[in-house]
């Protein structure tokens, strides 16, 4: 029997959701433990820092890195894999794009730690701020330092391959298995699992050529089955987002979010979805414009929802402080 394939997976900054959709594969899972073994996953078992840092150079087969980078953990870890991976898979549209973690990218760190450690929601009348290092009764207590921003797994190391989606589809998390199992990878850098066109190129809803008047937020409509959900008012995401999803949220009745990361050859996603809005807009004015773009809640939020560390918007602004 050929030697088993050695597997990592690590969580940096993002939800978890990834490791969910490695599940997804289902009885699958049976079959990858057949030529694989988990080498590093501490999501689920009892790996340490000090057990990768024995491993010999290139030890990991292949590691699937899923979150960005958002403190001095993150990036020493994403540094360690690197040396010890043959194959660096970025894993989910965290690392590939930033995700929501880079939401955060719109605001200084200290900003980001006043709102999470001094606001109501939060049980510190002291308004004690964690710093990077404490010294209790047991000796120094270091924690990870916040990074002025967000950044994507190909900012701080070299990347193999790209796995956008959030989380990536069972069907390509699978077709990533086979290849490497088969030695048959496709050429370096390649984006793995999605399409050249636009998730609007898979949606089966049908485009009527009606103008916005307003935006909606999905909690505010039903919308019509098989009518573009653009035209009823629901800002998607379809026509400035990579293929690959099989268009299962607006199969859903939800607009696309856009995880997919940016079609074709577009550099800016937001853009890319401004440049389409702005056609369909019901207005014969700027004014008109604008009052209609004002029922657009939380554009940044909406339009860079997965891809913030990525965009134009922030990626030449300075850097700010760190945390």
């Amino acid at each position: 029997m050929a030697e088993k394939l050695k597997i990592g997976i690590y969580w940096a900054a993002s939800c978890g959701g990834c490791e969910i959709g490695i599940l997804e594969i289902g009885d699958k899972l049976l079959t990858l433990l057949e030529v694989a073994d988990l080498v590093f996953c501490p999501c689920i078992l009892d790996f340490k820092y000090d057990d990768v840092r024995a491993m010999p150079d290139g030890g990991i087969d292949v590691c699937l890195f899923n979150g960005g980078i958002r403190n001095s953990e993150n990036q020493e870890i994403a540094e360690l894999l690197r040396r010890k991976s043959k194959v660096l898979v970025a894993f989910g549209s965290c690392a590939c794009e930033g995700g929501i973690p880079s939401l955060g990218n719109l605001f200084d760190c200290s900003e980001l730690l006043q709102r999470a450690y001094t606001t109501e929601s939060t049980d510190n009348p002291k308004g004690i701020i964690p710093g990077p290092g404490h010294h209790v009764a047991e000796g120094e207590v270091h924690l990870p330092v916040v990074q002025s921003r967000v950044k994507r797994l190909q900012d701080v190391v070299e990347v193999d391959y790209f796995m956008p989606g959030c989380p990536p589809h069972e069907k390509m998390v699978w077709a990533v298995v086979e290849a490497i199992a088969s030695g048959k990878l496709p050429p370096r850098g390649s984006k793995v699992g999605v399409g050249d066109k636009s998730v609007c190129d898979e949606c089966k809803r049908e485009r009527r050529g009606v103008k916005i008047k307003a935006f909606k937020r999905p909690q505010e409509i039903i919308p019509e089955d098989g009518w573009c959900l653009l035209e009823q008012g629901l800002l998607c995401l379809g026509s400035s987002t990579r293929s690959g999803c099989e268009a299962r949220c607006l199969d859903a009745n939800m607009p696309c979010r856009g995880c997919y990361g940016p079609a074709g050859q577009a550099r800016d996603q937001g853009a890319a979805i401004l440049s389409a809005v702005g056609s369909m807009l019901d207005a014969d004015s700027i004014e008109k414009a604008e009052e209609i773009v004002k029922t657009l809640m939380d554009p940044a939020g909406t339009i860079y929802r997965f891809g913030m560390a990525e965009s134009m918007l922030v990626r030449h602004l300075p850097e700010k402080g760190q945390g």
